[in-house]
Parts: structure tokens; C-alpha cells; sequence
């Protein structure tokens, strides 16, 4: 067996995002192999501490990844603030007998750094071109636990484990090793804040992810972070505001001045990334045609609603809305170029992190979340057959049956985008139920 098919049997996805198959990634031919440990989301603290205490395994998948690909070199993105982890990664490699085919690349301490097309020109001075993917000018991009997860699929070994930083307003903010499925609300009391009244989650990092509105559910293989705020909090407030209220306050808000645009990261790429115009589109009401697609290029990242705009109005919404009417009505956008140059303006627009952790107001939170070395042994787990990108995963196991840890327990057909499923402990199947598997420990 390949690494690729040890890859796919093991079920490793992408560890964090969207949660795409690893398999499929790495069935590519590419130049540059690149390691994304920016973790550029404020307050979470993964990717740092998995390459400070499992540095050489991490670097092993990496390079293993690389291998895959064709990779010529092999390139770990970490932030230059990271001094003592960097010069450890550097000692690995060179203990490794890796030196020449795995190096670091350091990345300024900005937001947000860990965004693929920003990682890809930091490191290799290439710009992904609009709506590609790094494989478009030979780049392959996977995290760092993925590359940990890859070491283990080496070894034949499943995921059955996930890293977890649990942040924000909470007595003890730390990061956790706990079984895929464990219940959130074991987190959460690891953290101190086993009272989530008046509190609300967020499911991800403070700039791009999403209010978690069920804390009774599980962890998944994407759970990267969680990150706990008082409900009154005004990053909730933002995360609250509903489309409908957002067009109203672009309609009547705006002050016309840009900013939105001229501090996107994917504008500052040289992309046609433009706020500040779907802005005004949405105030005079115009319909989603082909002039709006540029909608289609924007990455998501909120640096233009909770940084850049002074007004506070919603730009990356109405990009969004934009973006969702034009898949509606099957609009796709076409770049008028295939090759793009970083705007003469980006070294002197790009976001320090502290910067944008002072204005989030979460200064106070900006702590350390040191990693746990407690085994989190909970009773039930609550198993995903979809936190990939792809099909569902169907299952192997009936109601009743009993199941050891590293069991495959679904999958999806041969043919089929997506990955294998398996039990994190031992126990017994008791139900499998809203795209959940759930297991008792026995």
C-alpha cells in the first residue's frame, strides 16, 4: 500500500477549514510541498506547540507529503515570533538528515498569514491566480497537524485524535489532545467554563469562525479552536448580524472610502478583489450579473468588517450576497489575466496581529494555552460521517455492535470525494443518528 491509499485508509483530512481528503491533495505533481503553521487566527495555539513537542513527526509527514507530490523542497511556514520553536524545527532537521530538502520559511506576524494564496506568496513569491488553488503555480498546502496525521498513516495508525485550544473568557485557556467525538462540553469544563451561561462560542478563530449555536455537539477532525466570549461582546454582536440587517446598514452607512478594498489581503495580491464595490452595488440594489463576479475572489477572511472598515458596516456580506446570487444563477467568474503581481502598496498595508487583537478587544484573552498532557477519556463520542468535503461517509457498523479504537466504521465509495471513518475508543455502537455515529464506551 501507498502512502496515498495509508493516507486515505487512515481518513486524514485537512485539519482545520473545510476538512479536505489529504489523499486527494497530495495526488498531484507539484514543486513545493508547504507546511501551513501560521496559525494566524488570534488566541488559537495548535500549530505552534504541535511542532514544539512533535517537531520531527510533523517534519517526517511533511517531507513524506513532499515525496508524494515530487516536491523539490519542502517549506515549513511558521511565524518568525516562534524564535525557540523555529530553532528547535531547525536542529529536527538537520537530526533528520533532511537539510537541503526541508527548510523554514518565516512569515511576518500579520492576519491573515495563514490564508493559503497569502501562504503560498510568503513563502514562495507566487501568486495564486483568482479563484485558484495553490497546485495552479506548483504549490501543495497542507497544516501541521495533517502533516503529523500523515507521519501516522505512515505507521498504518487512523485519526482517532485531535488538538484542540480552547480560548477566550475562561478561567484556564488550554489546548487539549482528546478523542474524535469527545463531547464539547468536556472541553469546556477543562477550560473552567463549564456554565456556558451568558457566554456564547465561537466554533474556529475570532475572525473567521462561526457562532457554535449547539455546544452539545462533538469534536470533529476540523476542530482547530473554540473560543468562549461574553454575550454581549462586540465580535458576538458582529457575528450575529443577519444578512437582512447588514444590507440595510450598507445601504445607509457606507462613507464611500475604499478602505474595505485597499486593505484586502487578496487585493493586495493583485486580484481583483473589491469591496468596497459590492458595497455600492448592494446600495443602489443591482442585480447579480457578470460585472459583480469579482465577488467570487474574495477569501472570506473578515479582515474588511472587523478591521478596515471605520463605519463598521459589512463588506465582506455583500460579497458574499453577490457571491451566493451568482452560483444561483450559475455566473462564474473569469479572470482577465492568468498571472498576477502583489500591489506596490501591500508591504506597508499588511495587519500586525496585536493590531488586530486590539481591535477585536480581546487583548485580555491574548494568553497562553498550554498543551494538556491530561487523557481525556470521555464515555460516549459522537463521530462525524461528514466533517470532510465530499459525499458522506456511509457506515460499517450497525446499532448494537461493539468497536475498538481505530476501527474503520464508515466510508465513502472508491469513486466518491471523501474519506474513511473511524471509532476513537472502545465500546458499543448505540446509535447513528443526524450524521453521527455514537459510541459508549464499554
Amino acid at each position: 500500500m501507498d502512502l496515498l491509499e495509508k493516507v486515505r485508509s487512515a481518513g486524514v483530512t485537512g485539519a482545520g477549514g473545510a476538512g479536505f481528503p489529504t489523499h486527494v491533495k497530495l495526488n498531484a505533481k507539484a514543486e513545493y510541498i508547504l507546511l501551513n503553521g501560521a496559525e494566524c487566527e488570534p488566541l488559537l495555539r495548535v500549530d505552534q506547540q504541535l511542532m514544539d513537542v512533535n517537531g520531527k513527526e510533523v517534519i517526517k509527514g511533511l517531507h513524506m507529503a513532499g515525496e508524494a507530490v515530487g516536491a523539490k523542497k519542502a517549506i515549513i511556514g511558521i511565524k518568525v515570533k516562534h524564535k525557540a520553536v523555529i530553532e528547535k524545527l531547525k536542529k529536527d532537521i538537520e537530526e533528520l538528515s533532511l537539510t537541503g530538502k526541508v527548510e523554514i520559511g518565516e512569515l511576518p506576524d500579520i492576519y491573515p498569514a495563514g490564508d493559503e494564496q497569502v501562504l503560498v506568496y510568503e513563502l514562495t513569491g507566487r501568486v495564486v491566480p483568482e479563484t485558484g488553488i495553490p497546485i495552479a503555480v506548483g504549490c501543495v498546502v497542507i497544516n501541521t497537524e495533517t502533516a503529523l496525521n500523515v507521519y501516522n498513516a505512515s505507521l498504518d495508525l487512523p485519526v482517532t485524535m485531535k488538538y484542540v485550544t480552547i480560548a477566550g473568557d475562561v478561567p484556564n485557556p488550554i489546548t487539549v489532545k482528546v478523542p474524535v467525538g469527545t463531547p464539547l462540553e468536556i472541553l469546556f469544563k477543562l477550560a473552567g467554563r463549564a456554565d456556558l451561561t451568558g457566554y456564547a462560542v465561537i466554533d474556529g478563530g475570532p475572525m473567521m469562525g462561526p457562532l457554535l449555536y449547539n455546544t452539545n455537539g462533538y469534536v470533529t477532525r476540523k476542530t482547530k479552536g473554540l473560543v468562549v466570549l461574553k454575550e454581549d461582546h462586540a465580535l458576538i454582536a458582529k457575528k450575529k448580524k443577519t444578512l437582512k440587517s447588514a444590507m440595510m446598514m450598507n445601504k445607509t452607512a457606507c462613507e464611500q472610502c475604499r478602505i474595505c478594498t485597499d486593505m484586502c489581503p487578496r487585493y493586495l495580491l493583485g486580484h481583483s478583489t473589491s469591496p468596497h464595490k459590492m458595497v455600492r452595488s448592494m446600495g443602489y440594489s443591482l442585480e447579480a450579473d457578470e460585472d459583480k463576479t469579482v465577488s467570487m475572489t474574495c477569501c472570506q477572511c473578515n479582515l474588511c468588517e472587523y478591521f478596515s472598515c471605520p463605519a463598521g458596516i459589512n463588506p465582506k456580506m455583500a460579497n458574499l450576497y453577490y457571491m451566493v446570487k451568482l452560483r444561483e444563477a450559475g455566473i462564474k467568474h473569469t479572470p482577465k489575466s492568468s498571472e498576477f503581481t502583489p500591489r506596490a502598496m501591500r508591504e506597508y498595508r499588511l495587519v500586525p496581529s496585536k493590531r488586530l487583537i486590539h481591535k477585536l478587544n480581546i487583548q485580555k484573552f491574548d494568553v497562553k494555552a498550554p498543551l494538556s498532557d491530561e487523557v481525556v477519556v470521555p464515555d460516549v463520542v459522537g463521530i462525524s460521517l461528514g466533517d470532510f468535503v465530499g459525499a458522506k461517509a456511509e457506515p460499517k457498523v450497525q446499532v448494537g455492535d461493539m468497536v475498538t479504537a481505530g476501527q474503520l466504521i464508515a466510508d465513502v465509495p472508491a469513486d466518491a470525494l471523501g474519506t474513511s471513518v473511524h471509532s476513537s475508543i472502545d465500546g458499543k455502537v448505540e446509535a447513528i443518528d443526524k450524521g453521527y455515529i455514537i459510541i459508549r464506551r464499554v
